[in-house]
């Protein structure tokens, strides 16, 4: 029988690190779209982290890979996992509010436990896991407001634009652990972003015309996160939690990202929390127990076995 992956207390820890670092990135993101286009931002967010990868496995002295497959790879990961998503969901936050995109972003759990499903015995769907994913998207639903699900229209392009991108997240999981799974996270992540820089950069020149550097310090510092820690710093944790915890387990982060997000609103530009705020987090919390299965699997044996020592 297959071993299915599952989720350690270390990749535990560094799914929850991933999720407050790619939490903020939802600030930044909006500061720069003040200034500059989606696609610009999407090309300064895979340049620079494409040139801080390369400087680390340069300074690791890492193999670079030779193979045009590995190449092809690349820029297949590239695409998926972030031209498409990123430039549709930095477009689509132009037009549709910041509690509906986050959401709809946390969609991606659910097509990365489906998708997963489909491609690998090993991350077959379970009751458990089913139970796990459904209860944490109405934990974050909830956080949010569910009056937000009023303004849900699939006619509406950009909302359907945030879902596409998240279809997009779930399948470059797969792609990732199919093709980049035997590299090391560093030159995984540095031969990625290099593939979607060589799309990105192209585009948004044409599209945007000459990249501008002169902006605004705001604008200058908002690039600098986004880019350098929540992309370049965070696909290093992506990489590493892919490898432990299987594509599936890993599309979780993104029901943590949503009452991350809403916390730095809170903290950063004043924004109140409701009790339904609250509330959501119990049950994402909830949500989580159940998809780790730890504790539901000390239940189990307590009750087999009530003489058990307590771990």
């Amino acid at each position: 029988m297959t071993q299915q992956k599952t989720l350690t207390g270390r990749a535990w820890v560094e799914l929850i690190l991933l999720a407050v670092i790619w939490g903020g990135s939802f600030l930044s993101i909006r500061v720069a779209l003040d200034e500059i286009s989606p696609l610009t931002s999407v090309a300064h967010r895979t340049g620079w982290a494409m040139v801080a990868l390369w400087l680390v496995v340069c300074a690791m002295r890492l193999p670079i890979p030779r193979d045009p497959r590995v190449w092809i790879g690349f820029l297949g990961m590239g695409l998926l996992n972030n031209v498409i998503p990123f430039g549709l969901m930095a477009w689509g936050q132009l037009h549709i509010e910041t509690g509906l995109t986050s959401i709809l972003n946390a969609a991606t759990a659910i097509f990365g436990v489906l998708v997963a499903a489909l491609f690998f015995a090993d991350e077959r769907i379970t009751l458990r896991k089913g139970v796990g994913v459904a209860l944490g998207f109405v934990g974050v639903a909830t956080a949010i407001g569910l009056d937000n699900f009023r303004n849900f229209d699939l006619r509406s392009l950009a909302q359907i634009a945030i879902i596409a991108g998240t279809l997009s997240y779930a399948l470059a999981g797969v792609w990732a652990r199919s093709f980049l799974s035997g590299l090391s996270p560093q030159v995984a992540a540095a031969g990625m972003l290099t593939g979607s820089t060589l799309i990105t950069v192209p585009v948004a020149w044409i599209v945007d015309g000459p990249i501008s550097f002169d902006l605004q310090p705001a604008t200058l510092i908002a690039i600098g996160y986004y880019a350098i820690v929540a992309t370049a710093g965070a696909y290093l944790l992506y990489y590493r939690v892919l490898a432990m915890a299987g594509s599936g387990n890993l599309m979780l982060v993104t029901l943590l990202i949503a009452p991350v997000a809403i916390t730095l609103g809170a903290l950063v530009r004043d924004e109140a929390l409701s009790a339904n705020a609250f509330a959501g987090f119990a049950m994402l919390a909830l949500g989580l127990v159940i998809l780790d299965g730890r504790l539901w699997g000390h239940i189990r044996r307590r009750a087999v076995d009530p003489s058990r020592p307590r771990s």
